[in-house]
């Protein structure tokens, strides 16, 4: 089964923090992932650069908008994933538990399925 583990990072935490401070947080992250692909449970994982540099682009009745970031309405941004190649559900919550991010972020985790699908919890 196919879940995704999206880091839900408050948004200017990155900036928060010393350069040191996020070099270690990345290399916490990184021993996570080589960990994971190790053991074959892991399919990818990326970080992901913040929000200031973002663009949201949206059609609506043929009109096409785009708004570059940083975006004031959003608290939080997806900082990063890991998609997971796992068992079962149980599975994949264990693998957040153990997410080095958890202590910093919210980990959440989704299955991979169509979107008609409705949620199986």
């Amino acid at each position: 089964m196919s879940f995704i583990l999206l880091i839900n990072e408050p948004v200017g935490q990155r900036e928060a923090r010393t350069p040191e401070e996020g070099q270690d947080a990345y290399a916490r992250m990184t021993a996570f992932a080589d960990q994971l692909l190790a053991q074959g449970r892991l399919h990818s994982a990326q970080s992901l650069q913040s929000v200031n540099g973002a663009t949201r682009v949206t059609k609506r009745d043929g009109r096409m908008t785009a708004i570059d970031g940083p975006f004031a309405e959003a608290k939080e941004m997806v900082g990063g994933f890991f998609w997971l190649n796992v068992a079962t559900r149980e599975e994949a919550l264990a693998i957040a538990r153990e997410c080095p991010a958890a202590e910093w972020c919210t980990v959440e985790v989704r299955s991979m399925a169509p979107c008609y699908e409705e949620s199986k919890a």
